[in-house]
């Protein structure tokens, strides 16, 4: 842990707010601008350099997340067949086939 820093936390204060607002600024592209506008300023580095590597970061937080979302519903698929659960759209499916059945069969009926 960092030395002083407070409530024990790692990271500085400037740190901190930076990855605050990038997740502010990942809402749009415009955030994201005027994010590495005012942070180029505060630290002295080139404006386009800034917008360059706050995009590359958000870009690369993104694809990540959906590799994560990828991922996590490859999960669940795996745990809900091995649990032999049905899925809702199974579900939904079969409720359809179902109404189909009882309508023809209505139909059939009405006609004898």
């Amino acid at each position: 842990m960092a030395e002083g820093a407070p409530n024990g936390s790692a990271r500085g204060p400037l740190e901190q707010a930076l990855l605050a607002a990038l997740g502010w600024a990942a809402l749009t592209v415009e955030g994201a601008d005027g994010l590495a506008d005012d942070l180029a300023q505060r630290v002295g580095i080139d404006r386009d350099a800034m917008r360059a590597a706050v995009r590359d970061t958000l870009t690369a937080w993104r694809h990540e997340g959906d590799r994560f979302s990828v991922r996590r519903e490859d999960v669940v698929d795996g745990v809900v067949g091995r649990l032999g659960v049905a899925q809702k759209a199974e579900v939904d499916d079969l409720a359809l086939r179902v109404a189909q059945l009882e309508h023809r069969l209505k139909l059939l009926e009405r006609d004898a």
